[in-house]
């Protein structure tokens, strides 16, 4: 199988610094450096497309735009790229999110992912309007998509759950094809929504031996249920042609973070509720030494930036060979970022998607396997999003 690669639309702002935010903390002014204009996510997106990528993770939170508003702008700029639009199944009907997806599927060709984010914060969820706790979110989470999946496969749906009840429900038109569901979360409960109703199972960028046992964890629910998932992981990415140049922006970017952002930041995420994001913490404990956790995996980010909080930092060819580590685990998707997302597209795609590509693990999704990635005539956008 070829391994599948997306990139990331940058919706709360853009900066050759890190720009930080997600799980209730607010997004850094650095984000004020490229703001998130359709005119400049456009040009990520064609630049992804262009290079190799499948789809771009588009985010979901206070902190940051609309996710689906967003993508159905910026698929008007695109043609091929799909899009991995986070959303939180607690604030629109499932009814109506099944209509959203199959409207989005057939205004853009058939090129939405669904990435379901059930919520780790509860002081964000309330200020929505949702005050479940984080459990009971999980298990309306399974209502939600048990429900839309029925919609999806052209059924009458009737369901009276604890959260969730739709009477009579269904879809007048049925999306082609049905949208695949991404979904991570390391509780129990995460567990069994995975096991139960989702394609590919999303982690963040844990040390190998970390992943292959979340991977073995849900592999094992999967199986209960009869099921086989896919599985991808979430990562920044440092890529350049030697080591040391790649170790000297990890480095630029740590010195850009204030000792007292960093405090700040920390003390928030120390509340979180989400076992994911305590475990992205205790990867580095809130200190600048010792944040290379595994060879080129690099947990600077997640000083700053809640979420996905790690890098593989290298070489083109160090790099390619930790994706092939995560790969001989079972990982089969890899959604990537960097800082900036425009110019890192491009060190990514190269520098290590040629790589990849001679040792068998990757072919351009639009172009076939022997094409080379293009180098896409994309005029760069000011700081306003103008060409």
């Amino acid at each position: 199988m070829s391994l599948t690669f997306h990139w990331f639309l940058p919706t709360n702002g853009d900066s050759r610094h890190v720009v930080g935010g997600g799980h209730g903390t607010p997004a850094t002014e650095s984000g004020r450096d490229r703001p998130p204009t359709v005119a400049y996510l456009s040009q990520i997106a064609r630049a992804a497309e262009d290079l190799g990528f499948a789809g771009a993770l588009t985010p979901t939170g206070a902190w940051c735009e609309d996710a689906w508003l967003t993508t159905a702008m910026v698929s008007q700029n695109t043609e091929r790229l799909k899009f991995l639009v986070a959303f939180r199944p607690g604030f629109v009907s499932p009814t109506l999110a099944a209509q959203m997806a199959s409207t989005f599927q057939r205004q853009t060709g058939g090129r939405l992912l669904l990435n379901v984010v059930t919520g780790g914060e509860s002081h964000e969820q309330r200020a929505y309007g949702d005050f479940l706790d984080k459990d009971a979110r999980y298990r309306r989470t399974g209502e939600f998509l048990e429900i839309v999946r029925g919609l999806w496969q052209g059924k009458n749906v009737d369901l009276e759950g604890e959260h969730l009840r739709v009477e009579e429900a269904k879809l007048a038109r049925l999306p082609a094809p049905v949208p695949e569901v991404y979904f991570g979360g390391s509780s129990p409960i995460a567990g069994e929504v995975a096991a139960k109703h989702v394609d590919v199972y999303l982690t963040w960028g844990e040390p190998p031996a970390a992943v292959a046992e979340k991977i073995a964890w849900i592999r094992g629910l999967a199986a209960k249920e009869g099921r086989t998932l896919r599985f991808g992981i979430r990562l920044h990415v440092i890529t350049r042609d030697t080591t040391e140049q790649a170790w000297a922006e990890a480095n630029r970017l740590l010195e850009g973070f204030d000792p007292e952002t960093v405090r700040t930041v920390q003390a928030g995420l120390a509340r979180s509720e989400s076992e994911g994001q305590q475990r992205m913490l205790a990867l580095h404990g809130g200190g600048r030494d010792r944040l290379e956790i595994h060879p080129n995996l690099w947990a600077g980010i997640g000083l700053v930036r809640g979420g996905a909080g790690t890098a593989l930092v290298g070489s083109h060819e160090e790099v390619a060979e930790r994706i092939n580590e995560y790969h001989s685990l079972g990982i089969d998707e890899f959604v990537l970022s960097g800082y900036p997302h425009l110019e890192e597209a491009y060190w990514f795609g190269e520098g290590v998607l040629p790589r990849l590509r001679a040792r068998g693990l990757w072919s351009h999704p639009f172009r076939g396997a022997t094409a080379a990635p293009p180098v896409a005539q994309i005029p760069f956008a000011d700081a306003g999003g103008r060409r």
